[in-house]
């Protein structure tokens, strides 16, 4: 059973590792080759491995070719939550913004990667990474998750709330397995044979030339648009922000305004019910010595009468 289970994992992580659009007809493919061998029993496992979304594919992809920063990341996790449980207050503040830089400079790199397999990552999907690198930065058991490389679904966790982690890779077993790193380009086991080069003459040299000169300007025009385009988006959200905040100011001072005239009418309403009291006691008073008048009046009334 353990070496089945050992095959169904290592099986799992080529399959994780395609690209997303490969990844449905390579798994049945696999599954309807183990139905004629020796490992026959994984064909159904096999069939029933799930696509993952389109963020988990990234984080698996950046699990197996940025697997030094993932581990940076999952490092910086555990020393944050170390700290939590010690309640060290300076180490706790400088690891929490450390962990934000890390996510976004991952996330970051996340979608570079994507962008080279030929998937462009959109905002919700940056989101979605974000996430999913924060909840293996706040809980151990995510933390597997990321690290096995067999996510099937972006993870969201807060270091409070438990949070099922085993719902978000494809198999239980995945959680403590670590997907095997990938080079961006396979190498060659073995050098290729050298050509007989003759050096001749390109009459094409200088438009080859040229022509590489241009595919370079292009290229960096477009990350320049990227760049930019992303700096539009970031201005906006600061502008968001600033408004939401300058909104969030006046409410506070309309709100501490309200206070200040409330606190003003509480005390001129205590003024009043200290007069109010003072008049009742009066009263009372007046009451009490004109109702012995009358007993006594009453009284000597009765007298007469006897």
């Amino acid at each position: 059973m353990a070496d089945a289970t050992g095959e169904l994992l290592a099986i799992a992580d080529e399959l994780y590792a395609l690209d997303l659009a490969d990844f449905t007809p390579a798994r049945d493919a696999r599954a309807k080759e183990l139905k004629g061998t020796d490992l026959a029993e994984l064909a159904k496992p096999v069939k029933a491995l799930r696509k993952p979304s389109t963020a988990a594919w990234v984080v698996n992809l950046l699990v197996r070719h940025e697997t030094e920063q993932v581990d940076q990341v999952l490092a910086v996790g555990a020393a944050l939550r170390e700290a939590q449980a010690s309640m060290s207050a300076d180490e706790l503040r400088t690891l929490t913004k450390q962990r934000r830089q890390l996510t976004a400079a991952v996330t970051s790199q996340a979608r570079a990667v994507a962008k080279d397999r030929g998937l462009r990552v959109t905002e919700a999907v940056a989101d979605q990474v974000a996430a999913t690198l924060t909840a293996a930065m706040v809980d151990e058991g995510c933390a597997k998750a990321v690290r096995s490389g067999l996510l099937v679904s972006a993870i969201e966790a807060t270091g409070v709330d438990e949070v099922d982690a085993g719902a978000a890779v494809a198999l239980p077993e995945a959680l403590g397995f670590a997907a095997a790193p990938r080079e961006a380009a396979p190498r060659s086991s073995a050098p290729a044979a050298r050509p007989k080069l003759e050096v001749v003459p390109d009459p094409e040299a200088e438009a080859k030339v040229r022509r590489a000169a241009e595919e370079r300007l292009e290229a960096a025009e477009s990350e320049l648009a990227d760049a930019r385009s992303g700096l539009d988006e970031a201005g906006e959200e600061v502008s968001r922000l600033e408004a939401r905040g300058l909104q969030l100011q006046a409410e506070i001072e309309e709100l501490r305004a309200r206070i200040a005239a409330l606190e003003e009418e509480h005390d001129a309403l205590d003024e009043e019910l200290a007069e109010a009291e003072d008049t009742r006691d009066e009263a009372q008073s007046s009451v009490a010595d004109l109702t012995r008048a009358r007993d006594a009046a009453r009284a000597a009334l009765d007298k007469l009468g006897g």
